[in-house]
């Protein structure tokens, strides 16, 4: 089954120097999870103050600058790998460095009918 680990954090929570460590830590974590087979994806996301929010209502959309949600921790990236249940996906999320100072949420992921692959 394949979930999606989403890492929160408050995105001043690190130094640069500190930052970049997490990124190497999560490059092997991704790599170790390549060999197991469980790997599928992963991206640290830019800061919120890049972030646009769409909403569309009654036919018209609405496009504003900022997060979907204003709260002490923002979305910093995420890793989508396969696990044979919520039990491995919390033992993978336990070992994400960015759960050492904000939280990982774990979403099991629906699969739906995938669309033939482009020539």
């Amino acid at each position: 089954m394949k979930y999606l680990l989403l890492i929160y954090m408050d995105e001043n929570a690190m130094s640069d120097t500190e930052r970049e460590h997490c990124y190497g830590e999560s490059a092997q974590l991704a790599q170790d999870l390549h060999t197991q087979g469980q790997f599928l994806a992963t991206a640290p996301l830019h800061p919120v103050a890049t972030a646009t929010s769409v909403q569309v209502r009654d036919g018209k959309s609405l496009v504003t600058d900022g997060p979907f949600a204003e709260t002490r921790e923002q979305l910093g990236g995420f890793f989508l790998v396969n696990a044979q249940d919520l039990d491995e996906a919390i033992a993978i999320a336990i070992r994400i460095p960015g759960a050492k100072v904000g939280t990982v949420e774990i979403r099991p992921v629906i699969e739906v009918a995938r669309l033939p692959a482009q020539p």
